[in-house]
């Protein structure tokens, strides 16, 4: 246990816990080596949580943007297919009158032309005198469709090199905060189990559930099977990228709750800001989302009565906290 504290002091700035029986953080009598209160050790733990959360929602983010990437390059698969069948014809066109003009001479290189590749193709073509009758329109839109094409081609793949680029350092960003929770588990193994119940909620009220129940909340339509759905899940544990059905992130907790909705949402949070019609406080209504801290990094589901619904972080879960347990960002009414 000793280098497990070791590593934690060097990771919490010092941070230490004393091992005692019965007490969980305690003062020295020297005020230079006062260990800290259970509000410091809170404050240290909340914020490896939000690094860790923050992380994982900007992996989201990434996955969402090379899921369309993807979807581009199929397209871009379609596209080329098209444009072969365009040249195949031009080839047929360009054979049949070669072969009328060369009629009953050895078409020599004008054989071994048609056998080109696409890019060659074109360029050696340009430089027979049997271009002017060989179709110029269909020769000139192709020539400018595969040079879209090929433009096209060079963007794509040089954004999905990105993409991949920033998956594997997100993937990195989010193995590091994973780490520093590490770090924040360890110092909460020393505590007792009711300092560490406190340090792990997110706001100061005791981490309790509120009594507040579906059949409580007056949520109509569509709000109402989403809410359902997200009350269903309290209880459930969080992980990071999860969307069920034994476990969420925060995002994944609300797509998949307004999935049965009918409402798709992306796994994002900052996504899902953009994903309904911005409300304000005053007119939030059972189902709408609310959004948490700046850049946004968690999302929840409104239940009324001055709570929320939401997977809250890997120590607590799913579960029910007042609106302003975090800091507010603004709500949105999906559909």
């Amino acid at each position: 246990m000793l280098n497990a504290r070791n590593r934690i002091t060097g990771t919490l700035a010092a941070l230490a816990v004393a091992g005692s029986v019965g007490v969980a953080v305690t003062v020295s009598q020297s005020p230079a080596q006062a260990e800290p209160d259970i509000d410091t050790v809170r404050d240290r733990v909340e914020s490896l949580l939000h690094e860790a959360e923050q992380a994982s929602e900007r992996y989201n983010d990434a996955k969402i943007e090379l899921d369309e990437l993807n979807a581009e390059l199929e397209s871009l698969k379609a596209d080329q297919k098209r444009q072969g069948d365009v040249l195949d014809g031009v080839r047929t066109d360009v054979r049949e009158a070669m072969i009328a003009q060369y009629q009953g001479q050895t078409l020599g290189a004008a054989g071994e032309l048609l056998e080109s590749d696409s890019d060659g193709f074109l360029t050696q073509l340009s430089t027979l005198s049997t271009v002017s009758d060989l179709q110029d329109s269909l020769l000139s839109a192709y020539g400018d469709e595969l040079k879209a094409y090929n433009i096209r081609r060079a963007q794509t793949a040089d954004r999905r090199d990105r993409i991949a680029t920033l998956e594997s350092r997100l993937d990195k960003e989010k193995a590091s905060a994973n780490d520093k929770l590490a770090d924040a588990e360890d110092l909460l193994d020393e505590l007792e189990a009711e300092e560490r119940a406190a340090v792990l909620s997110r706001s100061s009220e005791p981490r309790t559930v509120p009594t507040t129940t579906t059949a409580q909340v007056p949520a109509s339509g569509r709000a109402s099977a989403a809410l359902s759905y997200a009350m269903a899940q309290v209880g459930k544990a969080y992980v990071y990228g999860a969307a069920g059905p034994s476990a969420f992130d925060c995002s994944g907790l609300t797509m998949m709750a307004w999935a049965q909705a009918g409402v798709s949402l992306p796994h994002s949070s900052s996504a899902q800001f953009s994903s309904g019609t911005r409300i304000s406080e005053s007119q939030l209504q059972p189902g709408d989302l609310v959004f948490y801290y700046s850049p946004i990094s968690h999302v929840g589901i409104y239940i009324g009565g001055g709570n929320i619904v939401h997977a809250a972080n890997p120590g607590t879960g799913v579960r029910v906290a007042p609106l302003h347990s975090m800091p507010y960002v603004g709500a949105v009414r999906p559909g």
